[in-house]
């Protein structure tokens, strides 16, 4: 009987540095429904995320540490550290 593949630190880190701005995207879509500000920007960036993401981990066969998702990930991050300068600008 085989066992099932572990997975690494490497890889449980990216998977959840991956998630994080994947869950402010959606509280991102919430606010803007209630406010009506940034509505485009809140709806597409979320799908981009789901689509990035699908197409990278498929290229990259399932490993969240592969460079493909790493810099999805981090590509992601310069989106969110944008929309905060954008927020902060604005007030």
């Amino acid at each position: 009987m085989s066992n099932p593949a572990e997975i690494t630190r490497s890889q449980r880190f990216w998977l959840f540095a991956g998630a994080v701005p994947f869950l402010l995207s959606i509280f991102l879509l919430g606010v803007s429904l209630n406010s009506g500000a940034l509505t485009v920007f809140a709806i597409v960036w979320p799908l981009l995320q789901i689509g990035g993401y699908t197409m990278t981990l498929r290229m990259a066969k399932g490993d969240t540490s592969h460079d493909l998702v790493k810099t999805q990930v981090i590509l992601h991050y310069i989106a969110l550290i944008l929309l905060t300068v954008l927020l902060v600008r604005a007030a």
